[in-house]
């Protein structure tokens, strides 16, 4: 029997999060040069839905792991429900992607486990058939491969949003499997209050399809509106590189990058951004990258499909008339 790769994915009411489709989408990546097989598991009170989606991806099989003390979540109730079906299933790797949900049981569950956690991870690369785990240091200044020892078992590694590319291909639905857990009433110490919302204003650049971002070459506040237009003409988010949002120019949540949101869109527009590595870690995801920029060697051309040198004062425009000419006559 192969090796096999447990990803554990996330849903919330029903609904299966983007995230998820990019860890699986690293998980069939790695299971291609590994032959490792692939199987999902979801926690929840009913997540059937979510689970035929998610057995659309590819995977070999879906747990559905359900108990009613799963309806909201709680560190407890996921370690009570994943330590004693994992011991039993005993996956080489389990990839989870990293989440603020991730980040609170993650550490507990490996703890629970008496295993290895590496997290934030952005990639892979191979010593021999050795799988090696990149991740960013010292806010993407540096990066770090590393390796599990022998004895670890299972691997357990989260996965930073946006570093690998969602799959939306359907393929044929795999099976799924629904696994009751049992999970002891005074397991849980903690009990969740009403689910936080956030303000009106937030925004979470994870779920756009298009982005519209500007970096240092938009020169002066006033100038933003050349970008907005361009992001009215394409239904786009507004987004920004860190010294925008430093400078005020645009609130924080607008922020792409180390410091700032992870986003895997379906077009992303960069203008006047150099290209940082601090930068790059939080949109390299995107299915097709558009960069327009007056600097022939700027890195940003380094990983954009389609690239600019141009000034984007005189491009940006004649682009967003062209947009809404084509939206007129459609």
């Amino acid at each position: 029997m192969p090796e096999t790769i447990l990803v554990i994915g996330e849903q919330q009411a029903g609904r299966l999060s983007r995230v998820t489709l990019e860890t699986v989408a690293a998980a069939r990546s790695l299971a291609a040069r590994t032959g490792w097989a692939v199987e999902a598991a979801l926690l929840g009170d009913h997540v059937g839905p979510a689970a035929q989606e998610l057995a659309q991806t590819g995977v070999a099989t879906v747990y559905a792991l359900q108990s009613p003390q799963l309806i909201a979540y709680t560190a407890d109730a996921y370690i009570a429900a994943l330590r004693p079906w994992i011991t039993a299933k005993q996956p080489k790797l389990i990839l989870l992607p990293h989440t603020y949900q991730v980040r609170d049981f993650a550490p507990r569950l490996a703890l629970a486990l008496e295993t290895t956690l590496i997290a934030d991870v952005t990639g892979f690369v191979y010593d021999g058939e050795r799988p090696l785990f990149t991740r960013q240091m010292f806010q993407g200044k540096f990066a770090a491969d590393v390796a599990f020892s022998d004895a670890a078992r299972p691997w357990i590694v989260t996965l930073q949003n946006g570093a690998f590319r969602a799959d939306t291909e359907n393929l044929a639905p795999a099976l799924v499997e629904t696994v009751s857990a049992e999970i002891p009433d005074d397991a849980i110490r903690i009990h969740p209050h009403e689910v936080f919302r956030e303000a009106k204003q937030a925004v979470d650049l994870s779920q756009s399809e298009v982005i519209v971002a500007v970096g240092r070459g938009i020169k002066e506040q006033k100038n933003l509106e050349i970008a907005e237009k361009l992001a009215a003409a394409l239904g786009a988010d507004i987004a920004a590189s860190r010294p925008i949002c430093d400078a005020g120019w645009l609130p924080l949540e607008r922020q792409i990058g180390s410091s700032g949101q992870s986003v895997s869109p379906k077009l992303y527009l960069a203008l006047g951004i150099s290209g940082a590595i601090q930068h790059i870690v939080g949109m390299k995801g995107a299915r097709a990258i558009l960069a327009i920029n007056k600097d022939a060697e700027a890195p940003i051309f380094e990983i954009a499909d389609i690239g600019a040198v141009a000034d984007l004062f005189e491009v940006v425009p004649a682009l967003t008339e062209e947009i809404q000419k084509l939206r007129a006559g459609a």
